[in-house]
């Protein structure tokens, strides 16, 4: 994928060392010489490394931070999902593009004005040229759309979400940076701390003594020319046909091929790769892959198939399969990161001219010239990762000119134009200044962590929600609702809590909490109505963030319909007159005691209930049963009594609607009514407004009727007694009870 020797002499199609076979490892020859001064040989991960750092923290910053284009396609590629965008954005392409066909190709003409269509010459012309291409048109607007569809949308539509909230917006980008960063360093040390084994693996392996002897002088000698006081491990790959040298973070691996050449060519070479090697260009090449990782690996599976299988056949099929993460390998990491690949090259050539080794660089790349064919196409144009002979050899006469005179434009070559100046990580202010930041960021997330631990925890928003209840406040508690889609008229609810019968629930206890992702559990305990309760909470993390830092929690559920009679004047909730309505669930209200008073008439009236609405009920209801007053039982009695009185005054054998009447036909027309005993009534009520009055048997009533009969011309006077029994309704009248007697 990504330039595995950025530091190589060969052209890009050289077969990388992952294609030779393995080799058994040696013994470390190098190692195992005594060095000249009596200090024992560096150990430990980062031996072999370049000097002129002051740590191997300097060195692999110093490679890390070079290709910052390198690093930003392999970032932006990788990590903003460019492979996805392309395939989403085909076919997205490929859909609106065949409506646009068909769309266009049946309809287009007919959406021309009419002006248009009547002009003379030009409505025709428009007409046909409509009606023969407006298909094309239509497939390829419906194309451009498409892919600018489906492409944006992979690309926006995950920051969507954050777009409300600056600061998540914010802090994902710099988590992504973060997570980049971090994936870049460890892979960069993986390469660096393992790479022994990876190129015994790739068929590397230690020299040979006549191998060693023959090269060893040239490699120290050459470090010696460009003030290098230790050289990188050397290693050989047996390969006797193409002379060829990578370098490494710490190590040189030669082909056996080399070994042949003339000593100069070969300095020439080892100068190269030296300077390859000092500057720390395969860490910064190992680093962009490693910011681009999953890319690596995505795109490591097809060039290993095109690899192993050359043929054309298998290339179109892995191709078929791939080319979302080939394109964007191709046309967008490769060339950002080839350019300071080719960069580096021209900067090791320079090696030959600071160790007098012009010639022998000159030969070999006037020798591989001859074999360069023509830069054309993309891969050979924007991708090569090696510059054009010709130019490496203009750039390398130039510099070997650069104290000739007549040639002012040429700048010397000199050792610390090849490698700069290496200092400490950091000054003492600098660090001081890192310090303080450091200090400042742990400081403000711990603030954070203490904010979001007190106020914006599950415990915190059922804390908050009770609180809320208990001060009455139904504004405040709503707002720890996930849906307040159903609560009604919000100033009914704030008039309930606030009334005097309301009774929030008290002494409440989480007994326990579990969270899972963005839900949570909790058992709370409390007290309403002088009982203990434990009820299960459910709660849902809010996706909108406060201050765009803190994610609190909110309830679900959380409101309670309330089932109630039909509401009349008189009907109240905590002193409040509810809406008149039908029967049904009329009200959403808050946990907590809420007292309920019905209307009162003369006749009946509605006891005080409580109804207790706790958290996590599905509904409430509420029973609104009048009772008869006592005093409407005496006001009933006194009703009848009156009417009965009335019907005794009458002087008739049969008071019209009356409850007695005397069947005597031969009575006289003087007939005399007396109550002896008025019945005892027995008042069942129907309704607020009614009640039927009846007497029971047992409590029948006594009246005494008196007069004069005529028999055969002869008048004699007569007494008799008779029982009596109401039945009738009662109402109310206004502020009374009245009284209708049921027709015998």
């Amino acid at each position: 994928m990504f330039p595995e020797g950025a530091a190589r002499m060969t052209e890009p199609h050289t077969v990388p060392p992952e294609s030779t076979p393995p080799t058994v490892p040696q013994l470390d020859v190098r190692a195992a010489e005594p060095p000249a001064d009596d200090t024992p040989p560096p150990t430990g991960g980062f031996a072999d490394r370049p000097p002129g750092f002051p740590s191997a923290l300097v060195w692999l910053r110093a490679g890390i931070v070079r290709d910052w284009r390198g690093v930003l396609g392999a970032f932006v590629a990788t990590w903003f999902y460019l492979p996805v965008a392309l395939l989403l954005a085909f076919w997205g392409g490929l859909s609106l593009a065949a409506v646009g066909l068909f769309a266009g190709g049946l309809g287009a003409d007919d959406q021309m004005p009419a002006m248009l269509r009547d002009t003379p010459l030009i409505g025709p012309l428009l007409e046909a040229f409509l009606s023969r291409s407006g298909g094309v048109l239509g497939g390829v607007v419906g194309f451009v759309v498409g892919f600018l569809v489906g492409f944006l949308s992979v690309l926006v539509l995950p920051w969507l979400g954050s777009t409300a909230e600056p600061f998540a917006l914010f802090t994902g980008l710099v988590g992504m940076v973060a997570a980049a960063a971090l994936i870049g360093v460890l892979y960069t040390l993986y390469r660096v701390l393992l790479e022994p084994r990876l190129l015994v693996v790739s068929g590397a392996r230690q020299p040979s003594r006549r191998e060693s002897a023959r090269l060893r002088p040239i490699l120290d000698e050459c470090a010696r020319r460009l003030g290098l006081p230790s050289v990188p491990r050397l290693l050989m790959e047996d390969d006797p046909v193409l002379s060829n040298a990578r370098t490494y973070s710490r190590h040189v691996v030669v082909t056996t091929a080399v070994l042949t050449e003339p000593d100069d060519e070969i300095a020439a070479l080892f100068s190269h790769e030296l300077v390859h090697w000092r500057t720390g260009d395969e860490v910064t090449s190992a680093f962009v892959r490693g910011v681009g990782l999953p890319l690596t690996l995505a795109h490591a599976l097809p060039t290993w198939l095109m690899r192993t299988f050359p043929h054309p056949a298998t290339n179109f099929v892995v191709f078929v399969f791939f080319w979302p993460v080939l394109l964007t390998m191709r046309y967008v990491v490769l060339p950002l990161h080839a350019r300071d690949v080719r960069a580096a090259e021209y900067r090791a050539d320079l090696g030959a001219v600071l160790t007098g080794h012009v010639d022998g660089m000159r030969r070999i790349l006037e020798r591989r010239l001859s074999f360069e064919s023509g830069r054309s196409g993309w891969d050979e144009a924007v991708c090569a990762t090696h510059p054009p002979h010709e130019l490496r050899l203009d750039q390398l006469e130039l510099a070997s000119e650069a104290d000739a005179p007549g040639v002012p434009e040429a700048v010397p070559v000199t050792a610390e134009r090849l490698f700069g100046h290496s200092g400490p990580v950091g000054t003492r202010r600098t660090w001081l200044l890192v310090g303080a930041l450091v200090l400042a960021a742990c400081v403000g997330t711990g603030g954070l962590g203490v904010v979001q631990w007190a106020f914006f925890r599950p415990q915190g928003a059922i804390e908050g929600y009770f609180s809320a209840l208990a001060d009455r406040d139904s504004d405040a508690a709503l707002g720890f609702l996930s849906d307040e889609s159903s609560v009604g008229d919000r100033k009914l609810l704030a008039q309930l809590l606030r009334g005097e019968g309301y009774q929030p629930p008290t002494d409440v206890e989480i007994s326990s909490l579990e969270r899972d992702g963005d839900s949570a559990t909790a058992a709370v305990a409390y007290r309403l109505g002088g009982e203990r309760h434990t009820v299960t909470v459910g709660l849902h993390r809010d996706e909108e963030a406060t201050l765009g830092l803190f994610h609190g929690w909110q309830l679900l559920g959380g409101l309670i319909p309330l089932d109630v009679p039909a509401a009349g004047p008189g009907v109240q909730l905590n002193g409040v007159a509810l809406p008149a309505g039908t029967e049904g669930p009329t009200l959403a209200l808050l946990p907590g005691g809420y007292t309920a008073t019905g209307p009162s008439t003369a006749l009946s009236e509605t006891p005080t209930t409580t109804v207790a609405v706790g958290p996590g009920q599905s509904a409430a209801t509420l029973q609104m049963v009048p009772v008869l007053k006592p005093s409407a039982v005496e006001a009933v009695d006194a009703r009848v009594r009156a009417w009965l009185d009335e019907c005794a005054k009458q002087t008739v054998a049969a008071p019209e609607g009356c409850p007695f009447r005397y069947y005597n036909a031969s009575a006289g027309q003087k007939v005399t009514w007396k109550i002896l005993d008025y019945p005892r009534l027995a008042v069942e009520l129907t309704g607020p407004d009614t009640a039927q009055v009846d007497t029971p048997y047992e409590a029948k009533g006594r009246v005494q009727v008196s007069g004069t009969t005529t028999y055969f011309g002869t008048s004699s006077p007569f007494t008799d007694d008779q029982e009596i029994d109401v039945a009738g309704v009662a109402t109310v009248d206004g502020a009374t009870v009245a009284f209708r007697p049921t027709a015998n």
